[in-house]
């Protein structure tokens, strides 16, 4: 149960937060911008089986890639891609403690 509410709220409920308290005279944008973060798991797709309960993300599909994550590292470092960067960073956050939970369990 603890890694269902770390891992989705992670998802859900930080870019809600960061949304409220970073982006005040676009809140509405922002959130949608962060919580569009989630379309990277359209890359789960190509996995066979496509879901997999203690399967970990990272570097497993191409979205969660160390590439791509080096990519999305650099997306936030610029003022213009910066929201976007943070909205894939923080879905890769999530991904990452729910690797750890993962690990943790064996």
């Amino acid at each position: 149960m603890v890694r269902f509410i770390a891992h989705y709220g992670i998802h859900f409920i930080v870019p809600l937060v960061i949304a409220f308290y970073f982006y005040k005279e676009n809140r509405l944008l922002a959130t949608l911008i962060l919580l569009s973060g989630i379309l990277i798991d359209l890359d789960h797709v190509l996995a066979t089986p496509m879901f997999q309960t203690n399967r970990c993300s990272i570097d497993f599909h191409p979205l969660h890639s160390y590439l791509a994550i080096a990519i999305y590292i650099l997306l936030f470092t610029f003022k213009k891609t910066r929201i976007y960067g943070l909205a894939l960073l923080l879905h890769i956050l999530a991904d990452t403690v729910d690797c750890l939970f993962i690990r943790s369990q064996f």
